[in-house]
């Protein structure tokens, strides 16, 4: 992937720093400082950190099902909206998410390209949840919550979906594209991009903290080779579905999963 021009005019320069600014203020960034003070809360808690649950996709409305439905496409709605902002954006600098590599050009490729860095990740990510939370290090993470009803699986794949674009737009393409039209070198805006991703999981415990900082080494690193997010956004959101799905699935029935 060749990269982008740095920009060179002070103006523009702080103009850009401070969208990155605002743009997270308004998004994950914001996210990881309300991470960091539920951590805080999970570590000061009379219970140890193992013995604690962390729910990724809760009901909002456990009692009345249409409007938990409702509640829930509202979300994932809002989830997108940051997305729709860098849209903008790079539209208003003459670009677009095609510049970020977010498109359909490539589809056979970016597919079978993401399913394969999903299996690799989602495994990996699966024996690190396991162990640190043997060790102590992480809470019980409920993938997801939802109730018995109808829509829970369609629900799940729409929150996986709005995840994966959320984020890899976001911390893979716009913040490692921006960065590097600051100047920023390679190897710091990878470790930018990795800690950001890292701080709004650690409402998990410290595993969630470590494997997503280390999902976040290597999604920089492929989105860098390939120059493309979209195979970033499928591997998200199939590691997403099937976190979400299996989770509801199996939880209760087998011994190695804590309900």
């Amino acid at each position: 992937m060749s990269a982008p021009a740095v920009v060179t005019d002070p103006r523009e320069r702080r103009l850009l720093a401070w969208e990155v600014v605002a743009v997270f203020a308004v998004s994950l960034g914001m996210s990881g400082v309300r991470a960091l003070v539920r951590f805080v809360g999970l570590v000061t808690a009379p219970e140890a950190l193992n013995a604690q649950t962390s729910t990724v996709l809760g009901s909002y409305a456990p009692d009345r099902p249409w409007l938990d439905l409702a509640l829930q496409l509202v979300s994932v709605a809002s989830g997108l909206a940051p997305v729709l902002l860098v849209a903008f954006l790079l539209a208003r600098g003459g670009e677009s998410l095609r510049t970020l590599g977010v498109d359909g050009r490539r589809p056979g490729r970016d597919l079978l390209g993401g399913l394969g860095l999903a299996a690799v990740i989602g495994g990996c990510g699966l024996v690190l949840y396991l162990a640190s939370r043997a060790a102590g290090f992480n809470t019980n993470v409920a993938a997801s919550a939802l109730p018995d009803v109808w829509w829970a699986v369609p629900v799940q794949v729409l929150a996986a979906a709005q995840n994966g674009l959320l984020e890899e737009v976001l911390v893979a393409g716009y913040l490692l594209h921006r960065l590097a039209q600051l100047g920023v070198r390679p190897l710091p805006a990878l470790l930018a991009s990795a800690l950001l991703r890292g701080s709004y999981h650690l409402y998990q415990g410290l595993g969630g903290f470590v494997g997503n900082v280390a999902m976040g080494l290597v999604f920089g690193w492929v989105y860098r080779r390939w120059g493309r997010a979209m195979p970033l956004v499928v591997a998200h959101t199939a590691i997403d579905v099937v976190a979400f799905v299996g989770y509801a699935l199996l939880v209760g029935r087998v011994a190695w999963l804590p309900g």
